[in-house]
């Protein structure tokens, strides 16, 4: 797993729902360390550092920039 760095650390698993759908749209190489651990012990998510993104090098750009999206407001409101 040295090809890999971490971009993101979430808490738990809802945070980043969406962020694996469109990651897996673009063929992103990514996986999320500890995920599994806080799945079963959701109360140890600050004792271990929280669910690490780690994503490809080649590919940490365009994740970044698909992040950087998420967190912009859209002109698009539910209504």
């Amino acid at each position: 797993m040295k090809n890999f760095k971490t971009i993101a650390i979430f808490s738990y698993p809802a945070e980043y729902a969406v962020l694996r759908l469109l990651f897996d749209q673009e063929e992103i190489r990514y996986f999320f360390q500890n995920e599994t651990m806080i799945s079963v012990f959701p109360f140890y998510s600050n004792a271990i550092g929280g669910i690490r993104l780690q994503v490809h090098i080649d590919d940490i750009e365009e994740a970044e920039e698909i992040i950087k999206n998420l967190n912009n407001p859209s002109n698009l409101k539910i209504v």
